[in-house]
């Protein structure tokens, strides 16, 4: 069986180290998947782990889901990724995000006050610099002015994480698509597919990629992968963009929305998701036990 959706695998939150990151994404290639995925939190550098991957590993789509955007200038963020480019022979893709208010104010001391301004100011910066242009950017967030020099590299695919409907308004109008978390079916197929993709063809730009990353499990003792999940993630249910799309769900917290169960279930709830419009699943296995994760990978790798 298989289904009509990319599948990837999303190492964070179980590779401490590189080289657990590099064995993961060796296994994650050589079993068929699209594409793998590593998040930027408190722990490594994203961008710079998916370099050295890229030289490791070297075909499928190396993703970040998702950098965020306040701490690194647009001008940075572009050399970066085209030189991350450069070392995976132009197989990023480029997921940036907002982050959180708590972080952005509490922890780094940046103003959230208008985090829709931001990312528009940012995407305007990012985007020409992305393809080899120069910019002048004078916004009331983002100063730029000048380019990024990278030879050989491409413009890699600009995935903005987006949840509300300003979000994915510009996500669908300025970016490839959008990379979602803690968001349900419902809300994914009732909110964020229909409004990005609207958002793409009324500023006339190709197909949005919808890439959902949930929790997901294969298990005979579902209510202990709850647990596992509940306790695990209790924390996003509390950020405000997620508990919009949970609100939607009518979901109490984020172990709601995970994806857990046998196998007809669990390929039963993607199989939804690929018919609803979602294009990509970026699969963050949460198993308890050793014998769930395998059964987990076995079962998404039988649906590529």
């Amino acid at each position: 069986m298989s289904i009509n959706m990319r599948i990837g695998i999303n190492g964070t939150g179980s590779l401490s180290t590189l080289d657990e990151v590099i064995a993961e994404a060796k296994r994650t290639e050589a079993d068929g998947f699209d594409s793998f995925w590593i998040a930027q939190i408190f722990g490594m550098d994203a961008l710079t782990a998916l370099a050295v991957v890229g030289r490791e590993v070297p075909r499928i789509e190396l993703g970040t889901a998702v950098v965020p955007t306040y701490p690194r200038h647009p001008m940075m963020m572009a050399g970066q990724a085209l030189t991350v480019q450069l070392a995976t022979q132009n197989r990023l893709a480029l997921g940036i995000g907002l982050s959180h208010q708590i972080v952005i104010e509490s922890l780094w001391g940046y103003s959230y006050e208008k985090p829709i301004r931001h990312m528009r100011e940012y995407l305007s910066a990012l985007l020409p610099l992305l393809n080899g242009d120069s910019v002048e950017v004078k916004g009331e967030d983002i100063t730029c002015i000048g380019g990024v020099d990278v030879q050989g590299a491409e413009a890699p695919p600009v995935i903005v994480a987006a949840l509300g409907a300003q979000m994915l308004k510009l996500a669908g109008s300025n970016g490839c698509g959008t990379i979602t978390w803690c968001t349900g079916e419902r809300a994914l197929l009732t909110h964020v597919v229909p409004k990005i993709t609207a958002a793409a063809e009324a500023a006339d730009q190709a197909a949005p990629r919808v890439i959902a990353g949930l929790p997901v499990c294969v298990t005979s003792d579902p209510e202990a992968a709850y647990a596992v999940v509940a306790e695990q993630l209790s924390l996003y249910g509390g950020l405000p963009s997620y508990r919009a799309m949970l609100d939607i769900e009518g979901a109490e917290g984020p172990a709601d929305v995970a994806i857990i169960g046998d196998e007809q279930h669990v390929a039963a709830a993607l199989t939804r998701l690929a018919d609803g419009g979602v294009t990509e699943f970026s699969a963050v296995i949460a198993a308890p036990k050793a014998e769930d994760r395998a059964r987990t990978w076995d079962l998404l790798k039988s649906l590529i």
